[in-house]
């Protein structure tokens, strides 16, 4: 990967948008620490990586790939988990429940839930100790379209309040609905902006792919 220097302030969501393999998932993971950069720097909340401060990371709500969760364990005690890692009083367990509307679930076993429900349980648990910083891997992959609209009012919400989003996903059409800025991802690099008030977004977004692709393979070749 390269040429990937941008920054997310504070109230501003910005969304990564690229085909699959475009390296978005490994940038998350690289923001996040779960990878390490071969050069280059990091930083979160105003630290470099190495120097985030456990409290730092509290106030970092993050979804990657899959929800994590103790399948044995009910959604309620999941949350309640949850609460407690980052440090906020598991009060909240119960508005975040009703927030995501996982009241009729909340006995329910998370390996008894269906990808909906799981993904509204890592949500929930990414979002109910008011994050500073929130980073989502395609955090309306098999959400119906109740739930994606409940998702897009609390990104907005949450920017609103003062929190730094990051998004990634390949509805393009629904991340332009909230997106103060849609970042274009191809082969680990960034590309470019996209930029969102045109008439038909999918075929700019391919446009711009197609001529990526045709200007690597011209250098590649003239090299």
């Amino acid at each position: 990967m390269s040429d990937l220097t941008f920054e997310v302030g504070p109230g501003e969501i910005v969304a990564l948008i690229g085909l699959n393999g475009a390296g978005k998932t490994t940038l998350m993971r690289l923001a996040l620490g779960m990878l390490r950069p071969q050069q280059g720097t990091v930083r979160i909340l105003d630290h470099v990586l190495d120097d985030v401060p456990a409290d730092g990371w509290a106030q970092v709500g993050a979804l990657i790939e899959v929800p994590l969760a103790y399948p044995e364990l009910t959604v309620q005690q999941n949350l309640h988990i949850a609460c407690l890692l980052h440090g906020c009083d598991p009060g909240r367990v119960e508005n975040s429940m009703e927030a995501w509307e996982l009241d009729p679930v909340a006995d329910r076993r998370f390996r008894r839930l269906s990808l909906g429900n799981r993904q509204r349980v890592g949500l929930a648990a990414a979002l109910q100790h008011d994050p500073r910083l929130i980073v989502l891997d395609e955090p309306s992959n098999a959400l119906d379209p109740a739930s994606v609209i409940l998702l897009r009012e609390q990104l907005t919400r949450r920017a609103g309040e003062g929190a730094a989003i990051v998004v990634s996903s390949h509805h393009l059409d629904e991340v332009s609905r909230i997106a103060d800025r849609v970042l274009l991802m191809n082969a680990g690099r960034l590309i470019g902006q996209l930029d969102t008030t045109g008439a038909d977004l999918e075929r700019a977004f391919f446009e711009r792919i197609r001529l990526d692709d045709t200007h690597r393979e011209v250098v590649e070749e003239a090299r």
